[in-house]
């Protein structure tokens, strides 16, 4: 990205204020970006418009933040993407190759790898796996999906909005969740695997 002297004066400001940035030179500011006490922030991070981030951020690198409210203790990347409408409240963690648009991720709460997070209201020390994907747009509209506390969803699942999973449920791992799921509850979508013995693959 070019260089411009207001990028370079927002570092300098920051970098007063105690923000502590690995690479100065290759973090990319808004002039309306807001920043707390005590955060990091790697290389190759870019503000985008209206952030606003608290204390004892930590940012890792490659990441791409705009319109996002981040709240204290949060660590977020690399290569996260956080998109406009987007909350993370304190504790929360949001880690390598995923995206979150237009959702609040509550206190406690992780979505770790590879996931994409839309128009969602994630509760308290809720664990989103690696791979799942919220279905939220059906071709018309914008749906969506409510995972209550204490919620844990396995790996490789696809949430199909609009959808309500309430609080202690798991979502066991490749599964396709079309229904709401009750409170308590285990949900799982999965055919019963099939071997057959002996299988030789056809020769070209």
């Amino acid at each position: 990205m070019r260089q411009t002297n207001l990028n370079i004066k927002l570092r300098e400001k920051f970098i007063k204020q105690g923000v502590k940035m690995i690479a100065p030179e290759t973090v990319f500011f808004s002039k309306d970006t807001k920043i707390g006490k005590n955060v990091i922030i790697e290389p190759y991070v870019v503000f985008g418009k209206k952030v606003k981030i608290k204390n004892n951020v930590k940012i890792l690198g490659f990441s791409h933040i705009e319109g996002v409210v981040i709240e204290q203790n949060c660590i977020i990347g690399p290569f996260a993407r956080l998109r406009p409408g987007t909350k993370l409240e304190k504790n929360s963690k949001v880690g390598n190759f995923v995206e979150i648009k237009k959702s609040t991720l509550k206190k406690n709460s992780k979505v770790n790898h590879l996931s994409y997070i839309g128009d969602s209201l994630i509760g308290q020390s809720t664990n989103i796996g690696a791979g799942t994907i919220t279905c939220n747009y059906d071709g018309v509209s914008k749906n969506k999906t409510i995972i209550e506390d204490n919620v844990f969803i396995g790996s490789n699942s696809s949430l199909v909005a609009p959808l309500k999973i309430r609080r202690n449920a798991v979502i066991g791992a490749g599964s396709v969740i079309t229904k709401n799921v009750n409170k308590n509850s285990l949900a799982l979508t999965r055919p019963n695997q099939v071997e057959k013995k002996n299988y030789k693959r056809n020769k070209k």
